[in-house]
């Protein structure tokens, strides 16, 4: 009978070791999900604000803008555009103000 009872105290002192393992793995993965959910919740608000960011940098006013001042840039004007024609035309067919332009843009 002795033997069964130490058998018996042997057999609940390890599963109460047992329990308390589990319930400390238990709290340990609820505190490391919860690290994890906020560091996804701070990456999805980075991640918003790096778009928003990137449709601000891509709007058409300031890409204009750094197309004039940092790449000197400017806007096609006929004085400045040169006309091709499918056949070979010489370049004395073209319009007075454009074959101006066009001999200058060859000569460079």
């Amino acid at each position: 009978m002795i033997r069964l009872n130490l058998l018996l105290l042997a057999l609940v002192m390890a599963s109460a070791m047992l329990l308390v393992k589990t319930a400390y793995d238990a709290r340990r993965l609820f505190a490391e999900n919860h690290r994890a959910e906020q560091l996804s919740q701070r990456l999805t608000s980075d991640h918003k604000q790096y778009e928003a960011e990137r449709e601000l940098q891509a709007t058409n006013q300031r890409v204009s803008r750094a197309a004039t001042e940092k790449l000197a840039m400017r806007t096609v004007t006929p004085a400045v555009t040169m006309y091709e024609s499918m056949g070979t035309a010489p370049l004395t067919e073209l319009p007075a103000s454009g074959a101006k332009a066009a001999a200058k843009a060859v000569r460079r």
